[in-house]
C-alpha cells in the first residue's frame, strides 16, 4: 500500500507553520504551536485518531491566538486533503460519539469533496485558560474547508468547557479515522459519481 501521508510549509507575514501528517500511522506526534491548549488538543487528536502529526508553528501570539489556529486548521486540511489523493477504497463517512466526563460530543465526517461545517453547540465559558473557545469554530471551518470535508459536530451536553472541546477532538479523530480506513469491499470510490 502507497503511504497515505503529506507535507505542507507555509509561511505568511502572521505565522510560519511546517506540518507533516501520516494518515495510517501509530498515534505519534511532535506538536508545538505556541498555543499550549491547542497543542493539547491536536496531541489528543493524533492519538486517537492513530495519525501521525508533526507540526511546527510560529505564529503572533502576542497579538492572540487567532491567527496560529486558523492557519494550522488550513494546513491540517491540506495535508489531509493531498494524503487521501484520489480516495479509492476509503469508507468515506465516519460518526463518533466520545464522552469527557459530564460531556458529550459527536462528530460526523462526510470525504466528499463538497466543504461544509455544521456546528451545534454552546460552551459555557468564553476562555479554557488564555484560550478564546471561539476559536475551535475557526479551527474546524478552515479544516473544513481546505480539506473539502462535510464535517458535523455536535455538542449534545457538558458543562465544563474544557471536557467538550476535548470530546470534540477526541471525536473527530475517530470519525476521520473511520472514514479514512481501506475497505477492499469497496471497488474505486465510494460515489455513483465515480469521483469524490
Amino acid at each position: 500500500m502507497t503511504e497515505r501521508k503529506a507535507s505542507i510549509t507555509r509561511k505568511t507575514n502572521e505565522t510560519n507553520i511546517t506540518l507533516d501528517f501520516q494518515v495510517d500511522g501509530t498515534g505519534t506526534s511532535r506538536i508545538e504551536t505556541g498555543v499550549p491548549f491547542m497543542t493539547h488538543m491536536l496531541d489528543l487528536f493524533t492519538k486517537h485518531g492513530q495519525f501521525d502529526l508533526t507540526v511546527d508553528a510560529k505564529g503572533d501570539t502576542d497579538v492572540d491566538d487567532h491567527h496560529t489556529t486558523e492557519d494550522i486548521g488550513i494546513c491540517l486540511g491540506h495535508v489531509l486533503k493531498e494524503a487521501l489523493g484520489d480516495k479509492k477504497g476509503i469508507r468515506r463517512y465516519g460518526n463518533a460519539f466520545v464522552p469527557m466526563d459530564e460531556a458529550m460530543a459527536q462528530v460526523v465526517v462526510d470525504l466528499s469533496n463538497r466543504p461544509h461545517l455544521e456546528f451545534r453547540g454552546e460552551f459555557p465559558a468564553q476562555k479554557v485558560g488564555t484560550f478564546d473557545v471561539e476559536l475551535v469554530h475557526e479551527f474546524l471551518w478552515k479544516l473544513a474547508l481546505e480539506s473539502r470535508m462535510n464535517l458535523h459536530v455536535i455538542v449534545h451536553y457538558g458543562f465544563n468547557t474544557h471536557h467538550m472541546i476535548e470530546a470534540i477532538f477526541k471525536a473527530l479523530a475517530r470519525a476521520l479515522d473511520e472514514a479514512t480506513q481501506l475497505d477492499e469491499r469497496v471497488k474505486g470510490v465510494p460515489s455513483t459519481k465515480g469521483m469524490l
